[in-house]
């Protein structure tokens, strides 16, 4: 699929909604894939007679990373696009856990959009990173609503976080950036064996095209099933609920634990995400522990990452903390 500045400016106005001149920002590591999309949300922007302002997060994890947000700044300058270098505190600086390094750059980034009124921030995942979410969540015993993977919109801390690229593939942002004579960096913790994503993704450049093709029809069958499976599971949880404010939900007890494990599973990751606005679900392993616990006759109280499950009688109370 061929990219253009016209064709994503009409992606856009079909899939989102902007006020009038909007004002957003654009997530940049230098990489080729934030380069891509800088450069069309720029061309989109332009349009629309918004404002743009590139948010380049210097993560501290390499040696070099401040001289490559420089370079990046300096690049956008002589483009004259508007930028901004964001550095991650000091005592938030992980080397190991990059979900945690992500939600550092994520909570990085929304607190100076709130701060400066950006309502909007585009990120740059793209198709092939969506397949290798995919397979990552797979190996991890993700459960059905997981594997559906990243979505185009959602927000975090209230900041509406766009990823307009998710039909396209990494060889087509090349392509987009070749043509445009637009330059990047790349990051070599892209090709860090030590991590899990760097592993699948050598693993599907190195897969026979037949492998890959299987793949992507589990993919395909997971975001076509999703929103039937994710409606049935909001109907389930809603004709169980006894009661519901911002603090606490209870439902009845007897109906949820004689469901099948995948559907409380579910419903409870669910309720979790209503209680913890915008956080990440709790793991399966963790969820299943919970419904093991909720059929044991002596079952009290329990704790899933900070949400507090009590039983009452023949009820369910999920809260933030003990009611």
């Amino acid at each position: 699929m061929k990219l253009t500045n016209k064709e994503f400016i009409k992606i856009i106005e079909k899939k989102y909604t902007f006020e009038k001149n909007p004002l957003v920002a654009v997530a940049v590591s230098g990489g080729p894939d934030s380069m891509s999309l800088l450069f069309l949300v720029n061309a989109f922007i332009k349009y629309k007679k918004g404002n743009l302002i590139a948010l380049i997060v210097n993560h501290r994890i390499r040696k070099n990373s401040k001289e490559e947000a420089k370079y990046v700044s300096t690049y956008l300058d002589k483009n004259n696009i508007n930028s901004q270098i964001l550095t991650v505190d000091k005592d938030n600086v992980t080397k190991k856990n990059m979900n945690e390094a992500r939600n550092n750059r994520y909570n990085l980034l929304t607190k100076f959009c709130i701060q400066n009124n950006i309502l909007h921030l585009f990120v740059a995942h793209h198709k092939d990173d969506n397949l290798e979410t995919f397979l990552n969540r797979k190996i991890a015993g993700s459960d059905f609503y997981g594997l559906k993977s990243m979505s185009e919109l959602l927000l975090y801390n209230k900041v509406s976080v766009i990823r307009p690229l998710l039909n396209f593939s990494k060889e087509t942002l090349l392509d987009y950036n070749k043509k445009n004579k637009i330059e990047y960096i790349n990051d070599p913790s892209n090709f860090n064996l030590e991590y899990t994503r760097p592993i699948i993704r050598n693993f599907l450049k190195k897969s026979d095209q037949k492998i890959i093709k299987e793949i992507n029809k589990d993919f395909e069958n997971i975001l076509f099933y999703s929103p039937y499976f994710i409606q049935m599971i909001f109907e389930i949880l809603l004709k169980n609920i006894v009661h519901v404010d911002s603090k606490q939900i209870v439902v009845s007890l007897h109906n949820i634990k004689n469901l099948n494990e995948i559907t409380s599973e579910n419903i409870i990751r669910r309720i979790y995400q209503f209680l913890f606005y915008q956080s990440n679900a709790p793991r399966s392993k963790k969820t299943r522990i919970l419904i093991s616990e909720m059929k044991k006759l002596n079952f009290n109280i329990f704790n899933v990452k900070g949400m507090i499950v009590k039983k009452n009688d023949d009820f369910l109370t999920f809260s933030r903390k003990s009611v």
